[in-house]
């Protein structure tokens, strides 16, 4: 478990601006060394916001998109094309402005797919996916954890300190053994998701958690300053070689002084 960082920005624009400068250099640079990568997108309101930024970059030429996979931390458990679906809306900010290999875009299953309403099944069927991903990179045999080597997980952070769609205080936020699950009474809509567990987020190399605007103020602040990942889960989303904040001026303002960054960018 790495101690996280934080970066204080301006303001949203730039705080997407600048991530999607950072995401392009870890992607290159993975590509470089081991010819691939692998990122797990978020969506929301900040996601999204760097996605857009990433389309709009002059560097994201950079990246080698064919040999990019792409995953998803969690997905609203809705028919195909929802526009509320975090896909539809990655295609909608990115992925249809880039060459993606579809082969490569590890969409989480959909209401209206094989497995009909049964999210749970949905979910097993997404972690299963994970497991034979795992198992097939070349550097390194398949893990006890089940999942690849991701190179940056993403994630927004709600304003009750959710990732994903892991909520205080419900089943999920809880599991230690599954990678995925499904989620049933979400405080939001739509009640019904699936979503990456603790475990399966703590397998990656680096996990970059996205906070940007007044309302993630106090969430911010009670993640960072010692809450548990029951009552907070965003404190328990850290990476394995890297933990990092990325946060406006208006999201980092109740931090402790202690934590907070001695200047902006």
């Amino acid at each position: 478990m790495s101690t996280p960082q934080l970066v204080v920005h301006r303001d949203k624009e730039l705080m997407a601006q600048a991530a999607a400068a950072r995401l392009i250099t870890r992607i290159v640079d993975a590509q470089a060394s081991r010819g691939f990568a692998s990122v797990v997108l978020t969506g929301g309101r900040n996601g999204n916001a760097l996605l857009s930024a990433l389309a709009a970059a002059p560097a994201r030429d950079a990246v080698d998109w064919g040999r990019l996979d792409l995953w998803w931390g969690d997905e609203r458990y809705l028919p195909e094309g929802d526009p509320e679906r975090n896909v539809t809306q990655a295609r909608e900010a990115l992925l249809d402005s880039v060459p993606v290999d579809p082969e490569r875009v590890h969409a989480m299953p959909a209401s209206d797919g094989p497995h009909g309403e049964d999210a749970d099944a949905a979910a097993a069927a997404y972690a299963g996916e994970l497991a034979r991903a795992a198992g097939a990179e070349t550097m390194r045999p398949a893990s006890a954890d089940g999942v690849p080597a991701f190179d940056v997980l993403l994630l927004g952070v709600g304003p009750d300190a959710h990732v994903a769609s892991l909520f205080p205080e419900l089943p999920a936020v809880r599991e230690t053994e599954r990678t995925v699950v499904g989620v049933h009474g979400a405080p939001k809509p739509p009640p019904t998701r699936i979503s990456l567990t603790l475990p399966a987020i703590r397998s990656a190399r680096e996990v970059w958690l996205l906070a940007a605007g007044e309302d993630k103020a106090k969430a911010a602040a009670m993640a960072l300053s010692g809450a548990g990942e029951v009552q907070a889960p965003a404190a328990g989303a850290t990476g394995r070689a890297r933990t990092l904040w990325l946060l406006d001026a208006a999201a980092a303002s109740r931090l402790p002084r202690s934590l907070y960054p001695p200047a902006m960018s």
